[in-house]
């Protein structure tokens, strides 16, 4: 098992396939004029495929595939088939901009549910987020997710002043649709312009939901990061992930593999460990895993506290998020 110095164990594992994507979210990706990585600095397949046995090897059953957008990636299938025969859930979060040319390979691969990042159910309002006209095929996409049988989770980042006036319509999509909906506060990473003033928090959230519909808190699972609701006679459910305001990093089973091959501990961590770099020097990369998770935070990636309204971003020492990996 791996295990952090604060007895928590690590049984979940996320894999960056590419910091590039096809959309142009502010709050991920820093400017438009981004510089992605070359493809020889990226994790190669039979790289991914080695350091995945290495992970399940120390009791892992849980691989989430993230970008950048992962399946951009030119060889996305080929190792979403070789993840497919290792034995974990394997689960994936996209923007739904490719899903319709996947969905028999993700069944083929048993892959049941996937998380699609939409922040607005508004088409203008899609394009000055993402700066791409993309709306329609996104929308489209879930449909098609929820169609076919796929556990769909929706992946709102609440923004004030910018799409918190559509909470209620991303409720009421859940009535008739068996859409999951979650809503996240909204985080500081370098370069998204985060300031305090706009997260909008889970109790907004809620209070926001209740005024006009009944709210019924759903069972907790065991390392939960999103707290989940529902409302009478809904088919879908929504949940608030509240990383800012009520932190979850007590449980804690995640840990992080950058697609340049850096894990990361902490979706806060400022410190790294290069795992690609000796791996292709032949060298044993298991106790650089242990070391990097000894070294784990108590909570935040230890950069910072609750009390975020007093946080100053420019204070954080991390990537991106494109270039961490959802």
């Amino acid at each position: 098992m791996i295990v952090d110095n604060h007895q928590r164990v690590h049984n979940y594992l996320r894999i960056s396939l590419t910091d590039n994507c096809n959309l142009r979210c502010f709050y991920c990706m820093p400017e438009d004029e981004y510089d992605f990585a070359s493809a020889a600095q990226l994790m190669q397949v039979d790289e991914i495929e080695q350091l995945a046995k290495i992970f399940v090897s120390q009791g892992v059953n849980k691989i989430r595939l993230t970008g950048g957008e992962p399946l951009v990636r030119k060889d996305a299938k080929e190792i979403i088939k070789r993840l497919a025969q290792l034995p974990v859930t394997l689960t994936l979060t996209t923007n739904g901009t490719r899903l319709h040319e996947f969905v028999a390979l993700l069944k083929e691969s048993n892959i049941r549910s996937v998380n699609i990042s939409l922040d607005t159910l508004q088409q203008d309002k899609f394009q000055l987020l993402t700066k791409r006209d993309q709306f329609g095929l996104v929308q489209k996409n879930i449909q098609l997710m929820i169609d076919q049988g796929f556990h769909t989770k929706v992946n709102m980042v609440v923004l004030r002043g910018m799409n918190d006036n559509e909470i209620l319509d991303f409720i009421e999509w859940t009535k008739d649709q068996p859409v999951h909906v979650r809503f996240i506060e909204f985080m500081p990473f370098e370069g998204n312009r985060w300031t305090s003033n706009k997260v909008f928090t889970m109790e907004e959230i809620l209070l926001t939901i209740a005024e006009k519909y009944p709210i019924v808190p759903l069972q907790a699972e065991k390392h939960d990061t999103a707290k989940k609701f529902m409302v009478p006679g809904h088919q879908g459910t929504f949940a608030v992930i509240s990383t800012m305001s009520a932190h979850f990093c007590g449980d804690c089973n995640r840990m992080r593999l950058t697609a340049d091959g850096k894990m990361k501990n902490c979706l806060f961590s400022k410190d790294e460990v290069d795992l690609l770099t000796p791996l292709r020097r032949g060298a044993d990369v298991l106790p650089l895993i242990h070391q990097s998770i000894a070294a784990k935070a108590a909570q935040l990636g230890g950069q910072f506290t609750q009390d975020y309204q007093h946080l100053q971003a420019e204070s954080i020492q991390n990537r991106s998020m494109i270039t961490i990996g959802g």
